[in-house]
């Protein structure tokens, strides 16, 4: 036999894993080879010095104990604002969008845009430089809305007037069904934007 096949087996032998037929031969081989005997009795005292450890119950001391942990290094505690993430992860997803949507809005408010007017019969109105004008006897039927000019009502509007960064002007003459708003602030621009934006959504 081998010696390198003679250490081989001799694991299997510690673990008594070897057949019958190999172990005779393992045992006829240590007797002719002190090399391979003084590899078994090495191998045969750490598999011994193993099994002594794997079934002993060490119990450590208090003292030992106390130096452990404190060498052991703290944890960092997490930030109140780590926690609550943590604890609201649906809820501080929709106020990051929120935030990213309004600092998106203001990047693009600009209080020298130019003049637009949206809503329904813009035939009925006229418009002058910056100034867009419901003429009397002119109905307008729908909301008006004008950003970056001044209004001057003195027909009919049946629905709402909102003027954004401007001015309106209502004349006596004038009949307004629905609510007039006048917004001058980005901050008031931006609410505006936000709540018509979920109005449309709501109804389509």
């Amino acid at each position: 036999m081998e010696c390198k096949l003679a250490v081989s087996m001799m694991h299997d032998y510690l673990d008594d894993d070897l057949p019958d037929q190999q172990q005779r031969e393992l045992k006829e081989h240590l007797l002719s080879c002190p090399d391979c005997r003084a590899k078994f009795k090495e191998l045969e005292q750490t598999d011994m010095l193993m099994f002594s450890l794997m079934h002993q119950n060490p119990v450590a001391s208090d003292d030992l104990v106390s130096r452990i942990m404190s060498s052991l290094p703290k944890s960092k505690k997490e930030k109140a604002f780590i926690t609550w993430i943590k604890r609201h992860p649906a809820l501080t997803a929709a106020s990051l969008f929120l935030v990213v949507m309004l600092m998106s809005s203001v990047t693009f408010w600009s209080p020298d845009r130019q003049l637009v007017v949206r809503g329904a019969d813009l035939d009925q109105v006229v418009i002058k430089g910056d100034t867009v004008i419901v003429p009397s006897g002119k109905i307008i039927t729908g909301d008006l809305t004008i950003e970056n000019g001044k209004a001057q009502v003195y027909g009919e509007v049946n629905g709402n007037v909102t003027v954004i960064d401007g001015s309106l002007y209502q004349a006596s003459t004038a009949h307004i069904s629905g609510q007039v708003k006048s917004i001058d602030q980005a901050v008031s621009w931006l609410w505006y934007k936000v709540t018509n934006m979920f109005s449309e959504v709501a109804y389509r």
